[in-house]
């Protein structure tokens, strides 16, 4: 499926948000999640469907110095 993920397009076998945080690496670190405009808590992922072309952030904390 065709989904819009930080301003990128990108085809993915993903049918949940969660699926889409699993398929970036992201499922065991800190990320906020806004779809289509609108935060998805975290323990909405499972439930939360993606449609063809949603637009998806994804903003994960990044340590360093």
């Amino acid at each position: 499926m065709l989904l819009i993920v930080n301003g990128e397009t990108k085809e993915l076998e993903a049918r949940t948000i969660e699926d889409v945080i699993v398929l970036f690496g992201l499922k065991e670190r800190p990320v906020v999640v806004e779809a289509d405009g609108e935060i998805i808590a975290k323990e909405q992922w499972p439930d939360t469907e993606v449609r063809p072309r949603m637009k998806i952030e994804l903003v994960h904390f990044v340590g360093g110095g």
